[in-house]
């Protein structure tokens, strides 16, 4: 009889280990810390489900490195984020950017709050949805202000009908960044970001991204950023690794304020789910 119990025993406790494992992959460590993918937000949280015992879920931590070739920078970043109640998100992005004549140091502070739960009441339909924003902050030698605030909404609906699951996301970002924050913070703007990702195999994401220049200028100045626009593939190596290649085209290096841009990029990342 002893022996039953504790096979029992011994079995919920599996149970309850494999309950609260971590869960790596996508959504991922921006490049500035919060959930998504490398630029863009997504609607969901990081890392795995909340413990059986608290809210907190556990932290997921990232390091990125980013070349751009055509303006000879070199970005390097690491992060880390944490969900809570599987509705609320919150994350620190460092960044040093290695340019000249000087390197830059930012920091990123996010927060992100899921307003509607994906398939909500059985509803296979319903996306996503999440409200969120950054403070950022740069120490880069610029004209501007040295900081400011993103927020944004988006939506995010992963599609699991068809023969090959994909996700798709949109949103609108309300921003005052020049060139990601790097160079500082000026006049606000609306723009629209999206994803579009494909999960071929089970640990496998192949996605695409787009977000659109933010215009910063004033009466005083023109400040424009390029759209950038980007690919990435993501390998969930195991339950808690996760390795990101990733290309992105921010726009020419050679056409000045009014269309501003890094050039193209090429990055590596790799992220740990506790």
């Amino acid at each position: 009889m002893n022996k039953k119990v504790d096979s029992i025993k011994t079995v919920v406790m599996a149970v309850g280990l494999l309950a609260s494992v971590a869960q790596a992959g996508v959504p991922l460590n921006g490049l500035q810390g919060s959930g998504g993918f490398v630029f863009n937000p997504l609607a969901y949280t990081v890392g795995s489900e909340a413990n059986t015992d608290s809210i907190v879920g556990k932290p997921q931590v990232a390091a990125w490195f980013a070349n751009f070739g055509d303006s000879s920078i070199n970005w390097y970043a690491a992060s880390a984020a944490i969900s809570v109640a599987k509705v609320a998100e919150f994350s620190y992005g460092y960044g040093l950017i290695d340019m000249e004549p000087d390197p830059a140091n930012t920091h990123n502070l996010g927060a992100k709050l899921c307003l509607i739960e994906e398939n909500l009441d059985g509803t296979p339909w319903v996306p996503a949805l999440a409200v969120g924003g950054v403070f950022m902050m740069t120490d880069a030698d610029t004209d501007y202000d040295d900081s400011g605030v993103n927020a944004y909404v988006v939506a995010t609906k992963t599609i699991k009908q068809t023969p090959v699951p994909f996700l798709v996301s949109a949103g609108l970002l309300y921003s005052d960044e020049i060139a990601y924050g790097i160079m500082g913070h000026n006049e606000a703007d609306s723009v629209f970001f999206g994803n579009i990702a494909v999960m071929p195999v089970e640990n496998i994401t192949v996605g695409v991204e787009y977000k659109q220049g933010v215009d910063a200028g004033d009466d005083t100045a023109q400040v424009t950023d390029s759209d950038c626009i980007g690919g990435q593939v993501a390998w969930t190596y195991d339950a808690n690794w996760t390795f990101v290649g990733a290309y992105a085209d921010t726009g020419s290096t050679k056409k000045g304020a009014t269309d501003f841009g890094f050039g193209d990029s090429l990055m590596v990342s790799a992220q740990y789910t506790f």
